[in-house]
C-alpha cells in the first residue's frame, strides 16, 4: 500500500507541475506600449503654429494649398499662392495620422482606429466637425528594429503611440499586433483625379495627391484600403461622413489609385482592378500579376504604369518600371514593356510626360509617347536626390524625397527648373 500511496502522490506533483508550466511568466527586455487614452484622442485634433518638416509622409495639393503628412503627428499646412515662396502656415495635431484626402474644404484623415472630418475653409481657423470611431482596425506603430519582443498590448488602455525599451513580466503567450498599415512602406501617397493627372483646374470638388496612398475620392465617397480590407464611407454631405461598410479586395494591397470609374490596387504580386459603376460595392473586373515586389500604379489613356522595388518590406529583388497596355474594360490588361530601374517609388503621368522617383538615382523625367522606347526619351534627370512621390499639376511638379519637399516647373519640358524647396530638418 505505501508503494500506490508514492506513486498517487507523484502523479499529483506531476500534474500540479505541468498544470504550472501552462501558466509560466517570464521577465524580459521589451519594446513596452505607451498609452494615449481613447478620451485623450478624441479631443487631441488642434491648429498650432507651423514647425519643421521632420518624419515626412504624403502630399497632397488642393487649391493653392500643400498638406503635407508629418507620420503619426499630423499635416503641415503650405500657402503655395507663389510657388516660388511657399510658405508653412500651421500643423494640424492628428494623433496616429498617415493618410489625408480633401473633398471641398473638409479634410479626411485617418487617427488611429477612427476617421475624422476638419474643416479646413480657413486654414487659420480649423476645426473637427465630425468623427467616425473604431472603423479601422486596431493596429500598432512600427518599433526601431527588432532587437526586442513586444510587451502585451491593452487595448482597453487606449492607443499605442510610441514605444519604451524596458524590463516587463508577463505570462508568456504568443500574441501578433498588426503594424499600422503604410507605417513600413517609407511613404504611401496617392492621386485621386477623375480624369487625367495634371490637368486638374483652380477649385475643383477634389484634391489631388501622389501614387502611393490608400485614401481615394469618387463622386460621393471615400475609400480608405488597407492590407485586404476597403473601407467606404458615404460624403455626400461633406462635413458628415458616414461608415456604410467594407469588403475584401486582396491582399497585400499597397496603393490604390481612382481612374476613369475604376480602382486600380498595387500589390506587392500584381495590379487589382475593380470597377465603381456601383459605388458603394466595387466590383471585381482583373488583374495582372507580377514578381514580388512594392508597386505604386498611376493609369492613363489606356495604359497602366508601374514601379516595382524589390528588398526591404516588399521581397524580391526586382527594380523596373513596367508599361501595360490596358483594354477596353480593363479586365484583360498585358505587360507592354519593361525598363530596368534602381530602386524606383512613386511616380506621376501628365499626357505623355512621365515622372519616375527612381529612389537613389533621383528624378527621373521622360517622354512617354513611344511605349516601347521610353528608355531612349529621358527629357532630364535630377541625380542626388533620394525621390519618394510625385505630384505633376498644370505644369507644376511637386515632389517629395528624403531631404525636403521639391518644386519645380516643367511648362517647358527642355528647361525643368526647381522653384523652391522646403528642408526636411534631422531630429537626430
Amino acid at each position: 500500500m505505501k508503494n500506490y500511496k508514492y506513486i498517487f502522490t507523484f502523479i499529483i506533483l506531476l500534474f500540479g507541475w505541468t498544470s504550472c508550466m501552462d501558466q509560466y511568466t517570464e521577465v524580459f527586455t521589451a519594446y513596452s506600449p505607451v498609452y494615449m487614452s481613447y478620451a485623450d484622442l478624441r479631443s487631441a485634433v488642434k491648429e498650432t503654429a507651423s514647425r519643421d518638416l521632420v518624419n515626412t509622409g504624403k502630399i497632397y495639393f488642393k487649391d493653392d494649398y500643400i498638406f503635407i503628412n508629418e507620420r503619426f503627428e499630423g499635416v503641415h499646412i503650405i500657402d503655395n499662392s507663389t510657388p516660388s515662396n511657399p510658405v508653412k502656415v500651421g500643423f494640424i495635431e492628428i494623433p496616429g495620422n498617415v493618410d489625408i484626402a480633401i473633398k471641398n474644404n473638409i479634410l479626411y484623415a485617418d487617427s488611429y482606429v477612427d476617421l475624422v472630418a476638419i474643416d479646413i475653409s480657413d486654414v487659420n481657423n480649423i476645426e473637427e466637425v465630425d468623427r467616425e470611431e473604431d472603423v479601422f482596425p486596431y493596429t500598432v506603430p512600427p518599433t526601431e528594429n527588432d532587437d526586442y519582443r513586444i510587451a502585451e498590448v491593452d487595448e482597453e488602455k487606449g492607443v499605442v503611440t510610441a514605444w519604451e525599451i524596458k524590463k516587463v513580466r508577463q505570462d508568456m503567450e504568443y500574441h501578433y499586433y498588426p503594424v499600422y498599415w503604410g507605417a513600413k512602406y517609407e511613404v504611401d501617397m496617392m492621386n485621386y483625379a477623375t480624369d487625367a493627372a495634371g490637368a486638374v483646374p483652380q477649385g475643383t470638388t477634389f484634391g489631388i495627391g501622389g501614387s502611393m496612398a490608400r485614401f481615394g475620392l469618387y463622386d460621393d465617397y471615400l475609400y480608405v484600403v488597407d492590407q485586404s480590407t476597403l473601407y467606404i464611407f458615404d460624403i455626400k454631405t461633406d462635413n458628415n461622413p458616414k461608415d456604410i461598410g467594407k469588403q475584401n479586395v486582396g491582399w497585400n494591397i499597397e496603393t490604390m489609385f481612382i481612374y476613369d470609374n475604376h480602382m486600380f490596387f498595387g500589390t506587392s504580386s500584381g495590379m487589382i482592378v475593380f470597377s465603381l459603376e456601383v459605388p458603394t460595392y466595387p466590383n471585381y473586373i482583373g488583374q495582372f500579376w507580377h514578381v514580388t515586389s512594392c508597386d505604386p500604379v498611376v493609369v492613363s489613356d489606356g495604359y497602366a504604369y508601374v514601379t516595382l522595388r524589390g528588398g526591404n518590406t516588399c521581397g524580391g529583388s526586382v527594380n523596373r518600371l513596367d508599361v501595360l497596355q490596358l483594354s477596353d474594360n480593363y479586365s484583360d490588361n498585358k505587360l507592354l514593356a519593361s525598363y530596368p530601374m534602381v530602386g524606383p517609388y512613386g511616380l506621376g503621368i501628365d499626357d505623355q510626360t512621365l515622372f519616375v522617383c527612381d529612389g537613389e538615382a533621383g528624378l527621373k523625367v521622360y517622354d512617354a509617347t513611344d511605349k516601347l522606347n521610353i528608355d531612349d526619351h529621358l527629357l532630364s534627370s535630377f541625380p542626388g536626390i533620394n525621390a519618394y512621390d510625385v505630384i505633376p499639376v498644370n505644369g507644376n511638379l511637386f515632389m517629395i524625397g528624403e531631404d525636403g519637399f521639391y518644386q519645380y516647373d516643367y511648362s517647358d519640358l527642355q528647361n525643368i527648373t526647381l522653384l523652391s524647396f522646403i528642408q526636411v530638418e534631422n531630429n537626430e
